[in-house]
């Protein structure tokens, strides 16, 4: 690009210690000189916060897509490679190419069709960054609530898909959905053994 600020983009992914649905990530270039305050890791913001700042970024933004991955690719690929897969698809649904991407993580998507740098807790410090983990994560929640619907007793709503003792429990209760990422430890023992705690993962 010559003459006019560089584009960056930012990419971050969300559902990765989840044990139910798709990886969901975003893609966001911001408006040079265009500061959206408030923007942080979504992990520490409120699901209110979260909601109202995505609103701003889909009006604010120069651009934004979603690109996810899905429980059986998942279950193919495995996560790493899935959510650097939804990172690549994210990127490919922005509507203008970027000059530079800053990916949150220590891994960069081989397949992505840009120059950038893998950027280690760059959610919380980057702003392109914090605001596409901000719209995955709203993005992701909403599928949850929707698998709550699709899905009754699993309480995927209040869990969000990761593996608390409350998800494992109605697992080992109700059985394993569709949605469910059966190459993940506790789906595949749930599946086979009686009913057992496992630890939660915590990644987002």
């Amino acid at each position: 690009m010559t003459g006019g600020p560089r584009l960056i983009v930012g990419l971050d992914e969300v559902g990765r210690g989840c044990i139910v649905g798709a990886v969901v990530a975003a893609a966001v270039i911001l408006e040079p000189g265009d500061q959206i305050d408030g923007l942080a890791d979504s992990k520490k913001l409120t699901p209110r916060r979260r909601e109202a700042l995505a609103a701003q970024i889909k009006t604010r933004a120069l651009a934004w897509a979603i690109g996810r991955a899905e429980p059986g690719e998942i279950d193919r690929i495995n996560i790493l490679q899935a959510s650097l897969l939804a990172m690549c698809r994210a990127y490919a649904a922005l509507p203008l190419p970027a000059d530079w991407a800053k990916v949150d993580g220590n891994h960069y998507p081989a397949k992505l069709p840009c120059p950038g740098e893998a950027i280690v807790g760059g959610d919380a410090t980057v702003a392109e960054i914090s605001a596409a983990s901000i719209l995955a994560k709203v993005a992701r929640d909403a599928e949850m609530a929707i698998l709550d619907a699709l899905y009754p007793g699993y309480q995927f709503a209040v869990h969000k898909g990761y593996a608390t003792a409350l998800h494992q429990a109605r697992l080992a209760e109700l059985g394993a959905t569709p949605a469910h990422r059966r190459s993940f430890a506790p789906v595949a023992r749930a599946l086979s053994k009686p009913f057992e705690l496992f630890p939660i993962d915590s990644q987002a």
